[in-house]
């Protein structure tokens, strides 16, 4: 277990490293820090808007992001597997986008516009494209063209800290003011301050850390989500993000892949237990109480064992099975279960991930807050445009 709400299996027992150790506390005493990402995990953080901001903009009943990569993946993240919650409609503009969600919505609708640089190409695009009279702007406290943009037209305005890289932003103004507008309550999504108190969570997080980087060191860089819950899929694109983005430099890096299962059993499962021993695996599933039953007067006999079944439990047999033929194959694979969909849990995965992707880096002596390759792309599409 890592907690009450998160059933874990991990790797195979591995020793933990006494210098993964040294890098785990030094990391975790930066937490009283203002200026430090840690400091965005706890409800110490000082949010750059207030209550009175909120009320003003809880009023509306459709909302529309526009943000790249971190600016928006842990909002819809949040959206998506949260939805049970939430009352409102929320449109995410994450590409450049052909179609205009603000049509039937347009002036009705608020339209919040998210870029930590203020210079996002394709933020700029489409908040030119689709433009809404409703907007909110996050974005840091600088010269940038989102920034000034909002001062021509008047519209609020949100700093987004500096510190705070884009993938590492869900916990901060840029996860929790949406996930407050969706009628969720940001501050039990803090569950920092506890789990660093939980020694089955810092004890299962450190050897987690040890197998990844004993499993990157065999050349095992291909990370595989066999993800069983549907609502989760964009809680992994936000790890997509974080992992590759963080991790992917210096010659080396992980290969996050997304799996929905059990659909993949009938594709790519056969490359997974057959194909080039790359890879370690995360199964990932949500304990689901409310399972559709087996129509049992449908059912022939030759499948007459299904009579006793729901799709829950059909589901966690593949699931089983599965576990059992990576065991016999020698596959490299670890379990999430989370035992309930709620702030807490998706707030106490957010920060195992974030806490994990960090440790990682250190371990593998790289920078994980920077990015300078993808710089260079910026760079050159600017040039060719201009």
């Amino acid at each position: 277990m890592l907690s009450k709400n998160i059933k874990f299996q991990n790797f195979k027992k591995i020793k933990i490293q006494n210098s993964l150790k040294l890098i785990y506390y030094k990391l975790i005493n930066q937490k009283n820090e203002k200026k430090n990402l840690i400091n965005t995990f706890t409800n110490s953080y000082v949010y750059s808007y207030d209550r009175k901001l909120l009320k003003k903009y809880k009023k509306f009943k459709t909302y529309n992001i526009y943000g790249m990569g971190g600016s928006s993946l842990g909002a819809q993240a949040i959206y998506d597997f949260m939805s049970f919650k939430i009352n409102k409609k929320f449109n995410f503009f994450n590409n450049l986008e052909k179609k205009n969600e603000l049509k039937k919505t347009k002036n009705k609708s608020l339209s919040i516009i998210i870029s930590k640089s203020g210079n996002t190409l394709e933020t700029i695009v489409n908040d030119n494209i689709f433009p809404n009279k409703n907007r909110l702007y996050l974005t840091e406290n600088n010269n940038n063209y989102l920034r000034n943009l909002a001062l021509n037209l008047k519209s609020d305005i949100i700093e987004h800290k500096n510190f705070v890289g884009g993938r590492y932003s869900v916990l901060s103004e840029v996860g929790m003011l949406p996930a407050e507008l969706m009628g969720l309550d940001s501050k039990k999504f803090k569950q920092f301050n506890k789990l660093i108190l939980n020694k089955s969570f810092v004890t299962n997080l450190l050897k987690n850390v040890n197998s990844l980087y004993s499993l990157i060191k065999r050349k095992k860089t291909n990370s595989v989500i066999l993800n069983y819950d549907e609502s989760s899929h964009n809680i992994f694109k936000w790890y997509q993000q974080l992992v590759a983005e963080s991790l992917g430099k210096n010659s080396s890096g992980v290969l996050p892949v997304i799996s929905e299962m059990p659909k993949d059993n009938h594709s790519l499962m056969q490359l997974y237990l057959d194909g080039n021993k790359n890879a370690f695996f995360t199964f990932f599933d949500v304990l689901d109480k409310k399972s559709p039953k087996i129509n049992k007067k449908n059912v022939t006999e030759k499948f007459s064992y299904l009579k006793r079944h729901d799709l829950q439990s059909i589901k966690l047999a593949q699931k089983q099975a599965t576990k059992n033929v990576f065991k016999f194959k020698n596959i490299p694979f670890r379990s999430f279960e989370l035992l309930n969909k709620s702030e807490e849990t998706l707030g106490e995965l957010f920060t195992f991930f974030m806490l994990e992707t960090i440790l990682l880096g250190k371990m593998m002596k790289i920078n994980p807050f920077d990015q300078p390759a993808v710089e260079l792309i910026k760079k050159e599409t600017k040039r060719i445009l201009v």
